[in-house]
């Protein structure tokens, strides 16, 4: 049996959608709540990593987009006195086949050396966009750290 909990390093993963916010908001006040970093990992969905992959993005409108929705993320995050750091990454790979939201989230967390996992868990649609449902699952089912799932 472990001891209580007690986190120092929370991951959030986002990707511009309500229920990511959602995530955040409980996100900070569980930091707060045990005076614990936040590192937010937006996760690009993958029509936008497609899109990013073969040029057919416009990258001052995406970094424009993604900062605005990250200082979104900040805002919050300060509102509740806590620190945070922030990372992007693709959430799929054509080059990567065992590249998958899940994956990315969980990787990332053993590489920041997070100890608490907050994952949104989005309403299943054919929107994939709205990818970080796919990970929830996974996160749920194979993460080292323990994980609320909201």
């Amino acid at each position: 049996m472990t001891g209580p909990l007690s986190p120092s390093l929370v991951l959030v993963p986002v990707d511009e959608s309500e229920e990511s916010l959602s995530a955040v908001e409980y996100t900070a006040a569980i930091a707060a709540e045990y005076d614990a970093r936040i590192h937010a990992l937006y996760v690009v969905g993958e029509d936008l990593a497609h899109a990013i992959d073969t040029g057919a993005v416009d990258h001052e409108t995406l970094a424009a987009d993604t900062e605005a929705f990250l200082r979104g993320v900040a805002d919050t995050v300060a509102a509740a006195g806590v620190s945070l750091s922030t990372s992007m990454t693709h959430g799929f790979s054509t080059a990567r086949l065992s590249r998958h939201p899940g994956s990315v989230v969980l990787d990332t967390a053993e590489e920041i050396g997070a100890d608490f996992v907050v994952v949104p868990r989005e309403p299943i649609s054919d929107d994939p966009e709205e990818m970080l449902a796919k990970a929830a699952e996974y996160v749920l089912l194979y993460a080292r750290q323990p994980v609320l799932s909201v």
